[in-house]
């Protein structure tokens, strides 16, 4: 790109305007999955809405595709595109808390690490994710769940307000008084409808501590520790969140060092509610089951508690996901992810159920564009891995695994867990009735697909 043509990009904007060849470029152009590489015309980091519209107005002025930047964990990499202009939020993290109303401010680039830090001061706690890591933006648009979500619903359930710049240039609010069909489809629907620079969370109040832990097991037992889990997630209070990772023992400090390393299936749960009562549900349902390799359990700041996972999920290495919704555990697909796990094709590949429902379950389907809230089990198929040369295998496996699961899911994928795996696929995210509505707010508010970086929604 011509440095004329940069300059006037420049000169407007009060953040940073990042091409390649200047310092920092490298970085700028690199995000959370290592599969992703892409180089942009120009990198934008803008300090506010009006910085945001330059931006926009710049991309279509010059025929350039817009990639949206807010945590850039996404798997599917839609955070950076080849020859365009990225918008990254990275400057753009402050966290305003109001205690007395209960109303918290989350600007675009805020990791859950940020909103976590910011509300846990006032014993609040905003629901988010499961490695701190993430950003809100992305994490919200998209639906949002995490150890929370049982008790209190998904991200976007406790989502107010948001201020959205839409591709002609206009900076609206959307709530349920303004503009509530953009609203609605916000709410699970993705970045396809503008691009979102603040969002406004009601916040909840949380104790300062709460009960968590782990208990690992090993491999062999799977079979009869995951139709035990179906039993007890069917009688599970909403405070608990009982979810599964099959995979290779990392060397956690409460595992024997000679467990380290093998497959073993593990139960990460927490209680959000009086850590007495967890504790006892808990002693009755999983502690004393068969004969762990190890359990860590204890009370702790939710904060801890949400960073623990992030060493797991890495920025740098290399990761493929495909994802399926459960309407129950069945025994052949039990069987499958475990055959899945005697087969790894790396040290850090695993399979991840969540229990859902509880919260969730009892909002509306037509009340956001998220819909498939009677998914009791999300089943995410994490390739992961560090050397190039794995990507043939590791791909292979994630493909392998959903394709036998595949004849036991319910139907229906959350658009969060999204590889790039095409336009039919973004389709099963969402049902029939609810894709029909959210092509017409596409229409509505951008008909020629500016923002179509991402799982597409298409206004055609």
């Amino acid at each position: 790109m011509e440095m004329s043509t940069l300059e006037s990009l420049r000169a407007p904007v009060e953040g940073d305007v990042i091409a390649p060849g200047d310092a920092g470029f490298e970085d700028a152009r690199t995000i959370w999955n290592a599969m992703i590489d892409r180089r942009p015309a120009v990198v934008v980091r803008p300090r506010g809405a009006d910085d945001v519209v330059q931006a926009i107005a710049f991309a279509r002025e010059h025929d350039l595709p817009i990639a949206v930047r807010g945590g850039g964990h996404n798997v599917a990499g839609n955070a950076v595109v080849d020859e365009g202009v990225v918008i990254d939020f990275s400057s753009m993290r402050a966290v305003e808390v109001d205690p007395d109303r209960g109303v918290v401010r989350v600007e675009a680039g805020a990791l859950l690490s940020d909103v976590d830090a910011a509300v846990a001061e006032h014993g609040l706690l905003v629901p988010g994710g499961i490695v701190s890591t993430t950003g809100v933006a992305g994490l919200t648009l998209g639906g949002g769940f995490g150890w929370a979500a049982r008790r209190l619903g998904l991200t976007i359930d406790s989502l107010r307000s948001v201020e959205i710049v839409t591709a002609d240039g206009e900076l609206l609010t959307a709530s349920e008084e303004s503009h509530p069909d953009l609203f609605w489809a916000i709410r699970g629907g993705g970045g396809n409808f503008g691009v979102v620079t603040s969002f406004e969370f009601e916040a909840h109040e949380l104790g300062p501590e709460f009960l968590c832990g782990l208990i690992v097991h090993p491999i062999e037992s799977a079979r009869e520790f995951l139709q035990h889990h179906r039993e007890m997630a069917a009688k599970a209070p909403d405070e608990l969140s009982a979810w599964i990772v099959m995979r290779l023992a990392p060397p956690l400090p409460f595992l024997p060092e000679e467990v380290h390393g093998k497959p073993v299936i593990v139960l990460a749960f927490a209680y959000i509610g009086d850590p007495a009562e967890g504790e006892a549900l808990i002693a009755e349902r999983y502690a004393d089951w068969g004969e762990p390799y190890g359990k860590n359990i204890g009370v702790m700041p939710y904060t801890d508690w949400q960073q623990g996972f992030d060493a797991l999920n890495a920025e740098g290495d290399r990761n493929y996901w495909k994802s399926h919704n459960l309407a129950e555990l069945s025994d052949p697909a039990i069987d499958a992810a475990i055959a899945a796990v005697g087969n790894l094709p790396s040290p850090h590949a695993e399979v991840f159920i969540a229990h859902l429902g509880g919260a969730i379950s009892r909002v509306a389907d037509d009340a956001t564009a998220y819909a498939h809230r009677d998914a009791v089990f999300v089943v995410n198929i994490h390739g992961h891995w560090t050397d190039p040369s794995e990507d043939e295998a590791g791909i292979a496996w994630v493909r392998g695994l959903f394709d036998e699961l595949a004849p036991h899911a319910q139907g229906g994928v959350y658009v969060n867990f999204l590889s790039d795996e095409g336009a039919e696929r973004v389709q099963d995210a969402y049902p029939e009735a609810v894709w029909s509505r959210l092509v017409e707010v596409k229409r509505r508010y951008d008909p020629e697909n500016v923002f179509r970086l991402n799982q597409n929604i298409p206004p055609d």
